[in-house]
């Protein structure tokens, strides 16, 4: 259980003996019970809604065990989490700094992502297309193009701008595999307009809170980005090194639960301007994501069985690595 994710409101957690145990009002008595029992010999990390409550004990014994804590808001978002002390990394820190102000580190780490990441839409499309007998050369064509004028680029506007037309283009392409009952004309997050955009902003809400933690917990700054400059109240190389996964992971898994209606129309809510999952629709895109993550396969580049979680700790590893030998960067591709 390398994750756990605890959504029943007002739930309640405490440390019993070597596992969490979960105290929530019945649906169907009524009545107060312990509805889960986790080992904690088994868990990774855990996620929790704000209505759910947690003892000092069993946050202790959390940190102790190196678990990261995540707490979701009611709109979906992460509002904060903890995770646990640090270790010294002055020396990495310093090595992180001292490539974020220099030109040509900045450039060189952004145009690995972004061919990583056109790489991935690429390949993620040519599957679609095979899969359902679509004809989208035209598609695979410019992006086969624009992965190759990123290679050439000169500053790092210039990948910022192919980044930005490659996604476009790919977004244009890909909704064209959904449902038509779920149309998806453009992105829009801030708030999300329609339950595709739902569904791609929370994935990537959570993809982003996963690489957050692992960037702390391998003693590097996640503010400090370099394809994203590093601005406040928000996690700069998070953003970075996310990037490739999301075709793979967020884009993927939107699609999947749309095409094999796992989502429909009552999973999700009109609020604050915005379209939202609901209790259940987020329950339901939990248990997918995490099948996702946590799904086995031979990686073709990585020579190895691998999941697509333990490619997200690779890919800090590369980037740490790569802080004393730029070669060693080697962000994420998929077979």
């Amino acid at each position: 259980m390398p994750s756990a994710y605890l959504l029943q409101n007002y739930a309640r957690v405490s440390l019993y003996s070597e596992r969490l145990q979960v105290v929530a009002k019945s649906e169907q008595t009524q009545t107060e019970e312990v509805i889960r029992e986790i080992p904690l010999r088994e868990l990774e990390r855990l996620v929790f809604d704000q209505t759910v409550s947690i003892t000092t004990p069993a946050l202790c014994e959390l940190m102790i065990r190196n678990i990261p804590i995540s707490i979701l808001g009611f709109n979906g978002q992460i509002i904060g989490g903890f995770l646990p002390p640090l270790n010294s990394h002055g020396l990495w820190r310093q090595k992180q700094y001292q490539q974020s102000l220099n030109p040509k580190s900045v450039l060189a780490y952004s145009k690995e992502l972004i061919k990583s990441k056109i790489y991935n839409q690429r390949r993620s499309l040519q599957r679609l297309s095979a899969n359902r007998n679509v004809d989208i050369e035209t598609d695979l064509q410019w992006l086969y193009q624009i992965l190759l004028n990123v290679s050439s680029a000169s500053t790092i506007d210039e990948v910022r701008g192919y980044e930005g037309a490659s996604t476009a283009r790919y977004f244009q392409c890909w909704a064209n595999f959904l449902p038509s009952d779920f149309p998806f004309e453009r992105r829009s997050n801030r708030p999300p307009l329609n339950p595709v955009n739902a569904c791609i902003s929370f994935g990537a809400t959570l993809l982003y809170n996963e690489m957050t933690a692992l960037i702390h917990i391998h003693g590097l700054d996640p503010a400090l980005g370099f394809l994203h400059a590093p601005e406040n109240e928000r996690w700069s190389l998070a953003l970075d090194l996310i990037e490739p996964f999301r075709p793979v992971i967020v884009e993927a898994l939107a699609l999947d639960l749309f095409s094999h209606k796992i989502l429909n129309h009552d999973h999700f809510e009109k609020r604050n301007g915005g379209c939202y999952l609901n209790d259940i629709g987020r329950k339901k895109f939990l248990t997918q994501y995490e099948t996702r993550l946590e799904r086995q396969f031979i990686s073709e580049f990585a020579d190895c069985r691998t999941t697509l979680r333990a490619q997200l700790e690779q890919c800090v590893c590369s980037f740490k690595a790569a802080l004393e030998d730029p070669k060693k960067f080697k962000p994420f591709l998929m077979n």
